[in-house]
């Protein structure tokens, strides 16, 4: 029975086997290919690829197909086997095949013909969008870049979340995303992508609840949310009114109108809940602001002493269909002190130094971001524990607080200290200067090869970079490559360099008059090394750091002033030795505007040719931040039928100056555009020869002509600026302003001359009024040049020269950083201002000032200069008159005001 069976088990397979062969070489036959799926999976046969192909391409290449598959010619595999398993799965997880077939169209033996049957994905060929605007369409084609990518849904779905971001970012919460395919027939394969947005309406935060927060009031934790504000109102009309309207008379005793029955609490939450003036703030919900505005509320708590403050639960919830609610549930915890600071690990400062730079004493409030900034870096002082040991080369130094002891309100902290090895700097490096030749970038560098490392002398060289102007200053980058084995660190500095040439241009054709206006280029990173290289010019020859200056300045006919500079800022190569040359020429002409007879005709005019030349340098003494600078000028001025503007007795004729001006001034301001921290302190004096003292026959009884041929005086500028952060903020700073200036005689023979005088109020600038021989003195609220004494200023015939001859002036400002784009800086201030211009030092007093106040803007452009607006209102009246300044707007162009 047993000997049957297998017989006829036998006969079956064979039938089977034969069956499966004819099979396959009737297809081949008939040159049908054989599916693999039809072939015997029971007993798979290994075959040599004798040949493979592709077909149903019509983009993708059949070459690139065939080496995504794995399988090549004279491969041998097994049929069926995992080889074509594998070919399959490595075509699919590819993404851009639709359906793929692998068959059999020969079998000869060992060898084996295949035939890969494919089918492509389509392609997108556009996008388009509908239900926005052209600014929003571009920048979304930004976001949504997927023309000539395969047709997959997580295409899709990843370019409808980056849509509905982007409107989320914008306050749109509740933006309808809908995607739509469609052929497009002008391509093979192709379809174009149609998003249809519905951006529905902005959604902004009604109300901000917190719970829990015994210790710190609504207003101060709102404050801490940066970026997620509820929307501006006043509501104490809409509400407050009618509950007051329909409360009895009894009812309204006990409301906030009687002051004497409500707490101050009571007062302060009505004014929190009713008087929402955050105006200059978006109330715009963006998940990502909100997660880090809770973190700053937690991180307000622990600077406070709150060391277990924590957010136990947050909800946000619709309110109305444009409106949502916020509410924060929070733990406060207690309140912790310092108690015991003790130091572990230190050899080289003793415990007493450490605790004297911590500058944390036992029983001050427990603020874990002022410990952090006291141990590891402090921005706004630079004098910390790691800066005592990363100042004299110890780079790998490190501090780690640890909370040894928890005692009721008190915590006991062991500074667990690692000191390391004194590190020497084995390389400096530049990257990112591109037009800036690398001589220019290194001369600014003050860590060096073979010194030890200083961490201040990093700082100093970032800021100095910062100040050329040649290079974004936000991103300066100091990368540091430590070797702890050898002791050394190699440091690279990434750069990026920002244009900083500046253009002035305004004004027009004002026909009879002609030219009004400005024209002027200054070229900041100018080189005469590589004028005769093409190859530097962009588009004037660049890289050594030179600058050159070109203006031409007219207000039609009645003024002109054209000048050039050169200034090479380190002559000789080898220390910062600035060599300037400049040479100007200016010209104030009187026209005849009011007879018709000689409309236009010259009057008279006053000129003033000019050349200079100077050397500065920096000093190490006091300190490196010290500069000393020296120029020495001749001037010619020039009268014709004009003298006596000035006070003058001839109003024709010329005077000569021949000036020695020397300068002291001390800078260490972090950044030129907006600046956050230190000062800038400039004290300047010109001096002529003493001529009156050695020609004797010049004496109080002399002509004008005689007395100020050679002009003879002394002069004296000090301008001091301070900024300091507020609030641990680089964003809002303060800044305190000095200014003065007296101008004197050498003897009583000459006095004073009508010249070089001070000319107050105003902008700052001579644009509408021009005025040559004269200082220039801005003060905001007042209109130009109306706080000056003389003739002029009061209409009359008195004979008293025009223009001050001492002046002082004060000014405070708080300025906040709206936007630190390199290529457009904006901030916006509020200012608060007194100065005043006396004719004769026994007029002076210090104390006797016009005050005003205000708010403004500047943005910062690297082609245009600095620009601003400022709107000021004088409090007290103009000199010589009874009427008030009042309100007065001012324009400024390419210069901050005096």
């Amino acid at each position: 029975m047993k000997r049957s069976l297998l017989i006829l088990f036998c006969l079956v397979w064979a039938s089977s086997a034969m069956a499966q062969i004819r099979l396959g070489q009737s297809r081949y036959a008939t040159s049908k290919p054989i599916d693999i799926l039809e072939l015997n999976y029971a007993k798979p046969q290994t075959y040599r690829i004798a040949e493979i192909k592709a077909v149903g391409l019509n983009t993708l290449d059949e070459i690139a197909i065939l080496s995504l598959s794995g399988l090549k010619v004279d491969d041998k595999i097994e049929v069926p086997g995992d080889a074509i398993s594998n070919a399959l799965k490595k075509l699919w997880g590819q993404g851009i095949i639709g359906d793929v077939k692998i068959l059999v169209t020969k079998i000869e033996g060992e060898d084996i013909s295949l035939l890969l049957d494919l089918t492509e994905r389509p392609r997108f060929s556009r996008v388009e969008f509908t239900g926005m605007n052209k600014t929003q369409e571009s920048e979304l084609r930004d976001k949504v870049n997927i023309r000539g990518r395969v047709v997959r849904d997580d295409v899709l779905n990843n370019a409808k979340r980056n849509i509905e971001k982007y409107y989320l970012d914008k306050g749109f919460m509740n933006a309808d995303v809908k995607i739509r395919q469609e052929r497009d027939t002008t391509l093979p394969n192709s379809v174009k992508l149609i998003f249809d947005v519905e951006q529905n309406s902005k959604v902004r935060i009604n109300a901000i609840e917190f719970y829990g927060n015994q210790e710190v009031t609504d207003s101060k934790l709102k404050k801490k949310l940066k970026k997620t504000k509820e929307h501006a109102r006043v509501s104490v009309f809409k509400d407050g009114y009618s509950r007051i309207a329909d409360a009895s008379a009894s009812d309204v005793k006990n409301t906030l109108l009687y002051t004497d029955s409500v707490s101050n609490e009571d007062v302060k939450d009505y004014i929190n809940k009713n008087f929402k003036l955050n105006f200059f703030n978006g109330s715009k919900y963006i998940p990502k602001e909100y997660r880090n505005d809770k973190d700053n509320v937690i991180n307000f708590y622990q600077s406070k002493g709150f060391r277990d403050a924590k957010i136990v639960a947050d909800s946000v919830y619709n309110f109305g269909q444009d409106k949502i609610n916020i509410d924060i549930a929070l733990e406060e915890g207690r309140k912790y002190y310092y108690r015991n600071i003790t130091f572990n690990g230190n050899f080289i400062h003793p415990d007493e130094i450490l605790l004297a730079k911590l500058g944390i004493q036992k029983g001050d409030v427990y603020d874990k971001e002022r410990l952090d900034k006291r141990l590891n870096y402090d921005p706004t002082k630079g004098d910390d524990v790691s800066s005592l040991y990363q100042n004299d080369g110890y780079l790998f130094f490190s501090i780690d607080p640890v909370e040894v002891n928890v005692a009721g309100d008190s915590i006991d902290l062991e500074m667990r200290i690692f000191e390391g090895p004194q590190v020497t700097v084995n390389s400096v490096n530049i990257k990112g200067n591109e037009r800036t030749s690398d001589h220019v970038v290194m001369r600014e560098i003050r860590i060096l090869p073979g010194q030890k490392f200083n961490r201040e002398l990093l700082v100093r060289t970032i800021r100095e970079l910062s100040t050329l102007g040649y290079f974004d200053p936000e991103k300066i980058n100091p990368d540091l490559r430590p070797n702890f084995e050898a002791a050394t660190v190699d440091i690279t500095f990434e750069l990026e360099e920002r244009p900083n040439d500046q253009i002035e241009l305004s004004g027009g054709w004002g026909g009879f008059y002609g030219f009004v206006g400005t024209v002027g280029l200054s070229f900041n990173n100018f080189s005469i090394r590589n004028i005769k290289d093409f190859s530097k010019w962009d588009p004037l020859p660049v890289g050594d750091g030179q600058k050159l200056s070109l203006r031409v300045q007219a207000n039609g006919r009645s003024f002109q002033n054209y000048s050039v500079s050169l200034t090479e800022p380190w002559f000789g190569g080898k220390k910062p030795n600035a060599l300037s040359f400049s040479f100007n020429h200016s010209v104030q002409r009187q026209v005849d505007f009011y007879n018709q007879a000689s409309f236009g005709d010259e009057l008279g005019y006053f000129k003033i040719t000019g050349v200079t030349l100077g050397l500065a340098k920096r000093v190490t003494w006091p300190d490196d931040n010290f500069s000393i600078s020296n120029s020495l000028q001749f001037q010619v001025y020039e009268f014709d039928e004009f003298g006596t503007s000035f006070g003058l007795s001839y109003p024709t004729g010329t005077s000569n100056s021949v000036t020695w001006n020397t300068t002291i001034a001390r800078y260490n301001l972090d950044n030129p555009t907006y600046p956050r921290f230190g000062s800038n302190i400039i004290l300047s004096g010109a001096f002529t020869p003493p001529y009156s003292s050695l020609n004797k026959k010049i004496d109080e009884e002399s002509t004008d002509q005689e007395k100020y041929k050679w002009l003879e005086y002394h002069k004296w500028m000090f301008d001091a600026s301070i900024y300091t952060p507020l609030f641990g903020s680089t964003k809002l700073v303060a800044s305190a302003r000095a200014h003065m200036g007296f101008l004197g005689s050498y003897s009583s023979k000459i006095g004073v001359i009508p010249l070089e005088r001070f000319v107050m109020g105003g902008d700052g600038m001579s644009m509408n009024n021009f005025a040559l021989g004269q200082e220039i003195i801005g003060l905001r609220g007042y209109e130009n040049q109306s706080i000056t004494p003389g003739r002029d200023s009061r209409g009359t015939a008195d004979p008293e020269p025009y223009g001050g001859i001492v002046y002082n002036k004060y000014v405070m400002e708080v300025r906040y950083l709206v936007s630190p784009n390199p290529s457009a800086t904006i901030f916006v201030l509020a200012f608060a201002e007194a100065g005043n211009n006396w004719g004769s030092y026994k007029d002076f007093n210090p104390y006797d000032l016009n005050k005003s106040a205000g708010a403004g803007a500047r943005i910062f452009m690297p082609a245009f200069g600095l620009l601003g607006i400022d709107w000021g209102y004088g409090f007290d009246a103009i000199p010589g008159t009874s009427q008030r300044s009042g309100s007065q707007f001012h324009f400024t162009i390419g210069q901050q005001i005096r």
